[in-house]
């Protein structure tokens, strides 16, 4: 079987595909090879590319994993905000092709990358943390209220509404919908046009634009991580 995480630098574009021949399911190794990844398209391009395998970009953390519960939950958690966090402050753009269904932490993704272009199908996206049990974290809630429409934010958040694609878009989990055979060639040219600005500009307005909800999010770690060995208090964003 091949590396779940695939790496090629097209151009000055990063493509880093996530495919573990499942759900795509995000492990403290997963999110390893994909932190060791950004370490190396933040030095080798100017645009950083996240494709998911085709029907599903993430299914949230590992069952297997939060099954364990306790300190292994934790840890995890903490791994999964990181990510997200990082994918937020990137200094390049950050584009997703989200190639199907992304629940839970995968949805939290969505809300980190600058662009993100959903394949049309029959797929689930949202935070459907709390219709498991579960209470979405602090750094969840942020992403949501810095990415979703005020329309749809309780929805989406204290309702777990899980979207299609199409309302997925209204929502503001994506920006654009396309068919599926075309979700991973239009978010290449997406990449290549954000590539072209000038990664300077770029990353001292975004910095500018998303300090302050990067501190609260991180202000909220150790207060919120913590308490995710509990069930009420989950917040991890484990799916099936």
């Amino acid at each position: 079987m091949s590396e779940p995480v695939g790496y090629e630098l097209r151009g000055s574009v990063a493509v880093v595909t996530l495919d573990d021949g499942k759900a795509n399911a995000l492990s403290p190794a997963l999110i390893a090879a994909l932190q060791t990844t950004l370490d190396r398209a933040e030095k080798e391009a100017r645009a950083l590319l996240l494709v998911g395998r085709p029907g599903r970009f993430s299914a949230g953390f590992d069952l297997s994993v939060m099954r364990e519960g306790g300190d292994a939950v934790v840890s995890l958690v903490r791994a999964g905000a990181e990510l997200a966090l990082r994918l937020y402050a990137f200094p390049a753009p950050v584009v997703i092709a989200c190639t199907g269904h992304a629940l839970a932490m995968g949805a939290i993704l969505l809300l980190a990358a600058d662009a993100r272009i959903g394949a049309k199908g029959d797929f689930k996206i949202g935070l459907n943390e709390v219709a498991i049990g579960m209470s979405l974290p602090v750094f969840g809630v942020e992403f949501a209220r810095e990415r979703l429409t005020r329309r749809h934010l309780d929805r989406a958040v204290t309702q777990a509404e899980i979207y299609g694609p199409k309302d997925a878009r209204k929502a503001g989990f994506l920006d654009r919908v396309t068919d599926a055979d075309e979700v991973v060639s239009k978010a290449v040219a997406e990449a290549e046009r954000l590539a072209a600005l000038d990664p300077v500009a770029h990353a001292t307005t975004k910095r500018r634009l998303r300090d302050a909800a990067i501190a609260r999010i991180r202000a909220s770690l150790d207060g919120t991580v913590s308490p995710f060995a509990g069930r009420g208090d989950a917040g991890t964003g484990a799916s099936a």
